[in-house]
């Protein structure tokens, strides 16, 4: 079964929304025969995007053509993509109740985790800009999945990269060696290719984020180089 058709399924069985609706979307995520990590992963983004657009207090084109960027939704399953969004979106459990539940989906895995955090950050930057109400919702979502702030700075820095700090995107402090500094780079680089998420249960459309993580990997290796000479 396709995780849109699985998706199809959670929706029907979860009916309305109402008191412990984030608790049974989880329990029938986990009751799922085909496993959880591509579903699992869907629902999380879907979920989490309608909360942080709820925080946001608006909804652009921009941010709904960036979601249809990174999930193909065939026209037969947008329906239910929308209904489980507003269920979430209105639920008035907290965005970090939220955030807390569908983390257990994905126990001790916090490169799934990393990898639901820059769709988010790819979502929120689609009108061009960060807000600040988005930075502090993605800040706190980043926390309950365990990432403390110098993790979270990393994934800012990447995000948005106006500050020109090329370590900060790296993940290490201009103290390092060249030869520290390179071994860390390609290792980042191999973590990163598209293969590795979808290993993990990431939907293979999902490579979008995957090349924008190496896009800024490069871009900040290039302009370490060049100021070292290397």
């Amino acid at each position: 079964m396709s995780v849109w058709s699985s998706l199809g399924a959670i929706v029907n069985a979860i009916g309305t929304g109402g008191a412990q609706f984030v608790d049974r979307l989880v329990q029938l995520v986990l009751a799922r025969p085909d496993g959880t990590s591509s579903v699992g992963f869907t629902v999380a983004m879907i979920a989490l995007s309608a909360k942080m657009a709820k925080a946001d207090g608006v909804v652009t084109t921009d941010e709904i053509l960036a979601f249809r960027e990174l999930f193909d939704v065939p026209p037969s399953e947008e329906r239910n993509v929308a209904r489980l969004f507003n269920l979430a979106q209105e639920d008035i459990a907290g965005f970090e109740v939220y955030a807390k539940k569908l983390a257990d989906l994905f126990p001790y895995d916090r490169k799934t985790l990393l990898d639901i955090l820059d769709g988010l950050f790819h979502i929120a930057k689609a009108d061009g800009v960060v807000h600040e109400s988005e930075i502090g919702y993605l800040s706190r979502v980043a926390e309950v999945f365990g990432f403390d702030d110098r993790e979270f700075s990393r994934i800012l820095a990447r995000h948005v990269r106006s500050d020109g700090n090329p370590y900060e995107v790296l993940g290490l402090g201009p103290e390092a060696s060249d030869g520290e500094l390179k071994a860390h780079y390609r290792r980042e680089v191999q973590e990163t290719h598209p293969d590795r998420l979808i290993a993990r249960g990431v939907p293979e459309e999902f490579v979008r984020i995957a090349n924008d993580r190496l896009a800024a990997l490069n871009e900040a290796w290039a302009k370490i180089c060049a100021e070292r000479g290397i």
